[in-house]
């Protein structure tokens, strides 16, 4: 069950890249938590808090990124990748002059508590963080399936000429979805560190395998990061106890390789 939130780091990830081609910005998310949390508040609390401004965080990235390359013609794949990258190098070395170098964890009461059915005992820590991710993904596919700014949203992915056409700003949905994406990286950072303690490097162990969901997934599909998320987790967790633990970081991409193999869109995504 600790495989399942994967659906929740990879959902961000989902939005920046098909629309913008940039790597998944959330190093902060856990540290952040984790300062509310020592002030008493519940993870969940804390990341509902942490929405609004990491959205403006998120609008505020993007718009430095779109003056600095896409309005200058110059906006790649490298260049996004190359700035992000350097960007998360920075903050994760300001968080460990911040919270040091160790690993954190929160004390809340039900973490220690387990859920029973019978013979079946499920961990809080586990059991939330499980029922979050895809709480979460159901509410983003509603609102990018059910209202006009998540229609343009997944326009722009498809076709940015068009949205022109059509009288809107690709620039100004962009910059909006890539908000929503940082701020929904705060939920992802409220159930990892539920599910054990984080420490600023951590984001390097864990964009291996939200690359790996959101390829094979196809980009832009959020209910096939649901799918795809518990199929890593449950091939990695057999791994784990059958063969050997150490394997279990190599399954996600030897099930990208071979899903790609046979569907170079993506298991869930549409042909281009």
């Amino acid at each position: 069950m600790h495989r399942l939130p994967w659906g929740s780091p990879s959902l961000s990830a989902s939005f920046t890249f098909p629309i913008s081609r940039i790597r998944r910005w959330s190093s902060p998310a856990p540290s952040f938590v984790y300062t509310l949390a020592q002030w008493g508040l519940d993870p969940i609390v804390a990341a509902v808090i942490g929405l609004v401004p990491f959205y403006v965080l998120g609008l505020a990235l993007y718009l430095f990124y779109s003056r600095v390359f896409e309005r200058r013609g110059g906006a790649n794949v490298l260049q996004s990748l190359t700035l992000f990258f350097g960007l998360s190098l920075v903050v994760e070395i300001l968080l460990v002059l911040s919270f040091g170098s160790e690993l954190k964890s929160v004390n809340v009461s039900y973490i220690g508590s387990s859920l029973k059915f019978g013979a079946l005992t499920v961990p809080y820590r586990l059991l939330i963080p499980a029922l979050l991710g895809p709480v979460m993904i159901a509410a983003v596919w509603l609102y990018l399936s059910r209202t006009n700014s998540g229609t343009a949203i997944r326009a722009v992915a498809h076709e940015e000429r068009a949205l022109s056409i059509a009288g809107l700003d690709p620039a100004a949905v962009k910059r909006h979805a890539f908000g929503i994406a940082t701020a929904t990286a705060v939920v992802a950072g409220a159930a990892l560190i539920m599910i054990g303690p984080v420490e600023p490097f951590g984001g390097r162990f864990q964009i291996g395998r939200v690359f790996a969901i959101v390829v094979l997934a196809g980009m832009g599909s959020i209910p096939g990061n649901l799918v795809i998320a518990i199929v890593i987790g449950v091939a990695e967790a057999l791994v784990a106890s059958y063969l050997n633990p150490s394997w279990s970081p190599g399954v996600a991409f030897a099930i990208l390789l071979l899903g790609l193999a046979f569907r170079p869109q993506g298991l869930f995504g549409a042909a281009r």
